[in-house]
């Protein structure tokens, strides 16, 4: 039996006892080659570009595990944008599963971000096959720790540890709302851990016991979304071959948590309002009401008062919605959480392997790091350097390569690309501004006295200052000097 599934509008058939791997390339050849070379163990199911990939997980009954993804897809397949939104959006569907990035986009700017998108692993093209089948080996392992955490109780991204002040007042938070029938908005940066404060509110709460459902509104077309959330009824749109609950249903009188509410559809921005007004919902085709009873706790990452400033958000929904909020702080507000952290995904992911160590250089250079992709880069930093490094330490240059320390502005306004030496430079040990400086303003007055022949005014006038300022700079220069 073929393991290798082509992208159909129908949901194709899943194969037993195989893990999913969905591949994304739109290089024919490779797609062929890859798909033949890896079909003895996983199901391999292909698509041509992003569009494809989100038609085809829409249909699957069940999101692969894994993916393997090229940068470079089309429209413009020579520039990195649509692997970069393709990792978005696979995240969206299942912020669980394992993306590996193939491609032949091997900047080390676009393979950083992809990582810190939320990218578990860069392979280069072309690729080896036995080194391509040990790293998506080794991400199942990753799954099955990640799957055995959860029976354990201890989640593999938890961004619930930790003891610094942000953390402590987050806490405060969900204690004090956590009993409350009314929603709750959790605000918070890609990453910060939305979904384990949304848990947590639920576990806190009288409805521990019951159903906790969860719902990425970005993952799904507003037809497709509208049937997951409010149910259908038979025939109500092509492949309703049955009625059909919705999650309000399912949900019952636990909790239902409505991730990237800011990407819910207008009209179904009306149709929530609704239930959370007076409880009612239909299911598509029915013209019967139904009462939902489930606690609504929402995320997003987007800024909701600008998306109704521009239209984008209903007002009155985001006034119901925002009665009681919390915000979840980004990694970078959190202190020295981040080697508690570091220490729990360490355990919970060494496996068969010994676990890395980091050197003082490493330490103060983590200790510095904003983490664009909050917790869940920290965590995807520990599985790499744990798959590299076993049993070794990790230096500072070491850590330097797994870091997006040249960021641009996609993910942090500001800073560009040309100041790459400059934000090295932050991570080095021992950096001082006061020192940098001193060093630079010493440069440009020799090389000012250089070009004027010694001569103070020359020189002052070349530095854009009168001869009594430069020889007072020079005064300080020559003290410091000793």
């Amino acid at each position: 039996m073929s393991t290798h599934t082509d992208l159909k509008p129908e949901a194709p058939a899943q194969v037993s006892g195989l893990p999913g791997l969905l591949l994304v390339d739109d290089d024919p050849l490779i797609v062929e080659t890859l798909a033949l070379a890896l079909k003895n163990q996983f199901q391999v199911i292909t698509a041509s570009g992003r569009k494809r990939a989100k038609t085809l997980l829409q249909s699957l009954p069940e999101i692969p595990s894994l993916a393997l993804v090229d940068l470079g897809l089309p429209p413009q397949p020579h520039a990195p944008d649509e692997g970069f939104a393709l990792i978005n959006e696979l995240l969206a569907s299942n912020q669980h599963i394992k993306i590996l990035v193939l491609s032949g986009q091997s900047d080390r700017g676009n393979i950083q971000h992809a990582l810190t998108l939320g990218a578990v692993d860069f392979i280069p093209k072309p690729c080896d096959i036995n080194l391509l089948r040990a790293r998506l080996q080794h991400q199942l392992l990753i799954l099955d720790a990640e799957q055995q955490a959860e029976v354990d109780g201890t989640a593999s991204e938890t961004a619930i540890l930790g003891d610094s002040e942000p953390m402590r007042q987050l806490q405060d938070q969900i204690g004090q709302f956590a009993r409350s029938p009314f929603p709750v908005l959790v605000e918070g940066e890609s990453g910060s851990g939305k979904e384990l404060v949304a848990r947590q509110l639920h576990v806190e709460s009288e409805r521990a016991d019951l159903p906790f459902m969860t719902i990425n509104c970005a993952a799904f077309t507003p037809e497709l979304l509208e049937a997951q959330l409010f149910g259908h009824a038979r025939g109500a749109y092509t492949g309703a071959n049955q009625a059909r609950a919705g999650f309000f249903e399912a949900a019952a009188e636990g909790s239902l948590f409505l991730d990237e509410i800011g990407e819910l559809p207008l009209d179904l921005q009306s149709k929530l309002l609704r239930v959370l007004e007076n409880g009612e919902y239909y299911r598509l085709g029915e013209t019967q009401p139904r009462q939902a009873k489930a606690r609504i706790i929402a995320a997003t990452n987007r800024d909701l008062r600008s998306a109704v400033r521009a239209g984008q958000f209903r007002q009155d929904l985001f006034h119901r919605m925002s009665v009681l909020t919390i915000r979840v702080p980004a990694l970078r507000e959190r202190g020295n959480d981040r080697f508690i952290l570091l220490e729990h995904f360490r355990k919970l992911y060494v496996l068969d392997a010994a676990p890395f160590r980091l050197d003082t250089g490493a330490e103060a250079c983590l200790q510095k790091y904003d983490f664009p992709g909050n917790v869940r880069e920290l965590r995807n930093i520990v599985i790499r350097l744990l798959a590299k490094y076993p049993g070794q330490t990790i230096t500072q240059a070491t850590l330097l390569d797994e870091l997006e320390i040249d960021h641009d502005d996609r993910t942090q306004p500001g800073v560009s690309s040309g100041d790459d030496s400059l934000e090295r430079d932050l991570f080095t040990d021992n950096f001082n501004l006061d020192a940098r400086l001193l060093e630079w303003e010493r440069r440009y007055i020799n090389l000012a006295l250089k070009m004027s022949d010694g001569n103070l005014s020359k020189a002052a006038r070349l530095l854009g200052i009168n001869r009594t300022t430069l020889y007072s700079r020079l005064e300080r220069l020559s003290r410091e000097n000793g």
